[in-house]
Formats: C-alpha cells, structure tokens, sequence
C-alpha cells in the first residue's frame, strides 16, 4: 500500500464517519481536517468518486 493509498483510505474513513455519526463538525475534529478539507473532499469524491480522494 503506498502513501497514497493510505491518504485516500483516510480521506474515505472521515466522510464515512460523518455519515455514521451525522455531524460533519465532530467528525472534521476527530480526523483534525479542517472544514474547507472536509468539503473540497466531498466535492472531488462525489465528482471522481474514489479516483477523486487521491
């Protein structure tokens, strides 16, 4: 697994934390992302999908 693929994985696990819990603020805080992160990464991985998290 290269370091990309790591940074993807953990780009995907935030937005399926924040799904599960349904508070995108805790979910940023855990993962420490900051918000304009967290929406830059959910508008390349619901343009891309996965491709997009790399």
């Amino acid at each position: 697994m290269t370091i990309t693929d790591k940074v993807a994985r953990r780009k995907l696990s935030m937005l399926e934390l924040a799904q599960e819990m349904g508070n995108v603020r805790k979910a940023r805080k855990i993962m420490a992302y900051s918000r304009q992160q967290f929406y830059e990464i959910c508008r390349n991985f619901q343009t891309y999908g996965a491709d997009g998290l790399t």
